[in-house]
């Protein structure tokens, strides 16, 4: 990958440039463009001060650039100049360059990032249309516990499912792996992390008229999501919200035993795979502990923890038991609570 695009990685997304740079330089590029080019997609769509009619517009031409049905080349100039973040907007004038790359890879390979970008573009054009109209004063929230699961598929799921067929074509193509188990851990570890972002992420998408937290659910728990955070139903709501930590961490769960289901020998894979799962799985720590208040407030890891956290599992990878052992889960919510898995 050209200097100037692993540059505008790094600026775009410091938690994933991590994982990437530990990663084997043979699978390095394919997962970094489908990063870049997938965060490409979701700057479009996060730009709210653009009309929603524009925003699918630009999406719909970005899509049909990423499955080759289209070589018009893009202008996002317009939408570059609204994003307040230099890297974003650095991100969006740098489509076309980005593009680009598309061709260097190998007709496998373009196919295997083909095929997630369309999920992956195909859920945050999905997101769009669903949330279309919502604001503060007028919360949009997803109806059921399947359009939930569904909508982690589509953004994180597919990816966990795309990154285990790069690695297994190139680092480990004649392990003896129980691949129906291995692929199927790897969507449940993408949907718990971005279960994780939902959770931690709640009262941003509230102010925002967004609630991820099926409104089926929520009526059963007797909770509204323009109430949702109100000190008041805090007897309702932590109950209600520990049963979905529950959900993230047990997808966790599935995610740290993909992780050792992986050849000992892949150190660099297994440590890419660790990080993200053990920063999630404090986060969860961090939001069973914080109070409805805090919660509000945002909770966050640090990076001096996140600094802790990778030391760790490189001092412990030589002790397998020890390394094992850094997935701690959290005291599980008494109710019962979502089935899906």
């Amino acid at each position: 990958m050209p200097t100037a695009l692993n540059d505008l990685l790094k600026a775009t997304s410091r938690s994933f440039y991590l994982t990437l740079r530990v990663l084997p330089a043979r699978v390095r590029p394919q997962i970094g463009l489908a990063y870049l080019l997938a965060r490409t997609a979701d700057t479009i769509a996060d730009t709210e001060i653009v009309p929603l009619a524009q925003r699918l517009d630009a999406l719909q031409k970005l899509r049909q650039r990423l499955l080759g049905q289209s070589t018009v080349p893009l202008n996002f100039g317009e939408l570059a100049r609204q994003q307040a973040l230099p890297a974003e907007r650095l991100l969006l004038e740098k489509a076309e360059a980005s593009l680009a790359l598309l061709q260097k890879l190998s007709p496998a390979d373009l196919q295997r990032v083909r095929s997630v970008l369309e999920v992956v573009s195909g859920g945050q054009q999905l997101d769009l249309e669903r949330f279309a109209g919502a604001s503060a004063q007028n919360i949009i929230a997803l109806k059921t516990a399947i359009e939930l699961d569904d909508y982690t598929y589509r953004v994180a799921g597919c990816v966990g499912e795309f990154w285990t067929q790069v690695c297994r074509a190139h680092l480990f193509p004649r392990a003896e792996l129980e691949d129906a188990q291995l692929f199927g851990d790897s969507i449940r570890f993408g949907k718990g992390l971005q279960l994780v972002n939902i959770l931690r992420d709640l009262p941003a998408d509230l102010r925002q008229g967004r609630c991820y937290l099926p409104s089926l659910e929520l009526d059963q728990a007797g909770l509204m999501p323009s109430v949702l955070l109100s000190p008041v139903n805090k007897s309702r709501f932590r109950p209600f919200y520990h049963r979905y930590l529950d959900l993230a961490e047990s997808h966790l769960q599935a995610g740290w035993e993909y992780t050792h289901s992986l050849p000992r020998g892949q150190m660099r894979v297994r440590l890419a795979c660790a990080w993200p799962i053990l920063i999630g799985v404090k986060t969860i720590g961090r939001l069973r502990a914080a109070n409805v208040l805090e919660l509000r407030q945002g909770v966050k890891i640090s990076r001096g923890e996140i600094r802790g956290i990778l030391l760790r599992s490189v001092l412990l990878y030589p002790l397998p038991t020890a390394w094992q052992k850094q997935f701690v889960a959290g005291p599980k919510a008494v109710a019962s609570g979502p089935k899906l898995r």
